[in-house]
């Protein structure tokens, strides 16, 4: 499935900002079953300098540096993505879940790098109350991603998507008593239970189709940045990203822009300012299909090298 992506982020300071360093997580990254087209980036006011480099996650990271005084900032993103992620291996052919479990413990050649995501961080701690909510997920000697399935089912079907009932400050042990939050907090509730039984699991950034195929209904979190989670199989099997929002597989209705521990690692635009005083915050997301797009993609190299992207 071929996408064209916008996404505008707008901030409005009630007093001048001075100075100002902002660092963006919004090119998408190129993947194996990802092929970026077309990537470019603008902002109002242009920035004095832009640097664009790699963080410790392979995330493509751009920083602008803003040094003449202003009193709105705005950002946009707009890219043409092709997405085609391969289908699941067969859920009882997964190992069972205490064997990736200690392969992350061993750590070594075989899962160094993943081990790095079974330990708990700020936004996404392995808190046991949390753990006992996936427990019953996870029995003994259970396929790995039999288990994943059912708990990705379970927090679709217990949680409210309700905008408004959280904060970036709130925590998921909140989350869990509420029963009720936005993509980032049953993203983090779910990494959250999976490192409180030691497995592997990263928050993923992206998007998710805007508007919904026929017949289909409207994918909750669509109009914002939306995230979800990568879930590690064991060496064998790598990565699959489930959608709890949603409940699904990722497949061709989500495009990546990158991952980390928590969002605080993967942030799509976050910076420091001199001055702004109380600020207001806007953000707009359209990911919408090709061929109901009113205008052709960009042709342009892609696969999983480094994400062909621009800045104007």
């Amino acid at each position: 499935m071929r996408y064209r992506v916008r996404h505008v982020t707008r901030y409005h300071y009630g007093e001048q900002v001075d100075l100002a360093a902002h660092l963006l997580h919004l090119a998408p990254r190129a993947l194996p079953g990802q092929r970026v087209l077309e990537a470019v980036l603008t902002a109002d006011p242009p920035p004095g300098r832009v640097v664009t480099g790699t963080d410790h996650f392979g995330n493509t990271a751009t920083w602008l540096f803003l040094t003449e005084p202003h009193a709105a900032f705005a950002v946009t993103l707009t890219a043409a993505v092709e997405v085609a992620f391969p289908p699941p291996p067969p859920a009882e052919a997964t190992p069972p879940w205490e064997e990736v479990r200690a392969c992350a413990a061993r750590g070594g050649p075989a899962c160094w790098q993943e081990a790095e995501f079974a330990f708990g961080t700020p936004m996404a701690p392995a808190e046991p109350a949390i753990g006992a909510y996936v427990a019953p997920s996870f029995p003994p000697r259970r396929p790995v991603l039999q288990a994943l399935m059912e708990l990705n089912a379970r927090i679709r079907r217990d949680f409210a998507f309700r905008p408004g009932a959280t904060t970036l400050a709130t925590p998921v042990t909140q989350v869990l008593a509420s029963r009720a939050g936005v993509c980032q907090d049953f993203a983090h509730l779910m990494i959250a239970g999976l490192r409180a039984l030691g497995l592997p699991a990263r928050y993923v950034s992206g998007y998710v189709r805007t508007r919904p195929r026929p017949g289909e209904a409207r994918r909750r979190g669509a109009d914002h940045s939306h995230a979800w989670v990568g879930c590690w199989l064991g060496p064998q099997h790598g990565w699959i990203d489930l959608d709890p929002t949603n409940g699904l597989v990722v497949r061709d209705e989500h495009v990546v822009l990158g991952w980390g521990r928590d969002y605080a690692d993967v942030s799509p635009v976050r910076g420091v300012i001199l001055g702004g005083g109380r600020h207001g915050l806007s953000v707009g997301v359209d990911l919408d299909p090709v061929e109901e797009a009113a205008e052709p993609p960009a042709s342009g190299r892609g696969g999983a090298g480094p994400a062909p992207s621009s800045w104007r």
